[in-house]
């Protein structure tokens, strides 16, 4: 384990795993996401100033919440972010789905091309080509 100091209040704190903020700070952000929450769930269709304006949350904290997945909101709502990668309008998450689904398969491609076969020009079929060949030293010198 080691000792940090955490992004919100600059204190130090035994760090684990996760976001680099101290358990005092986690506490307090769990409290305002569910006073967000439950503002939008009272509130299904509040812009995203409204939201921070009741909630004394800022926007920035409920962009993060929309970001990682942890707030939905409704498809009505005015709130959305953009897609990290081509802009689009999104409710939640990092990616439209049409991005997502290429960087899928733009991930697969890459895990298939580095996992194919490394037979480095051997049949293993015919013993013939797989026995194993010594160079002769006398022929790489030219005697």
């Amino acid at each position: 384990m080691e000792i940090r100091n955490c992004r919100r209040c600059k204190r130090l704190f035994q760090y684990i795993t996760g976001r680099v903020i101290c358990p005092a700070c986690k506490d307090e952000e769990e409290k305002e996401f569910q006073k967000v929450k439950d503002y939008l769930y009272e509130h299904p269709k509040a812009t995203m100033a409204e939201v921070s304006q009741a909630t004394g949350v800022s926007v920035a904290t409920i962009r993060h919440y929309l970001r990682e997945g942890r707030l939905i909101i409704t498809p009505d709502s005015p709130i959305g972010i953009e897609c990290e990668k081509c802009g689009t309008t999104i409710k939640t998450g990092r990616f439209c789905e049409r991005c997502a689904r290429e960087l899928e398969r733009d991930v697969r491609a890459a895990k298939d091309s580095l996992a194919g076969p490394k037979s480095f020009g051997l049949d293993k079929t015919d013993p013939k080509k797989s026995r194993m060949y010594y160079l002769n030293k006398d022929k790489i010198e030219g005697r």
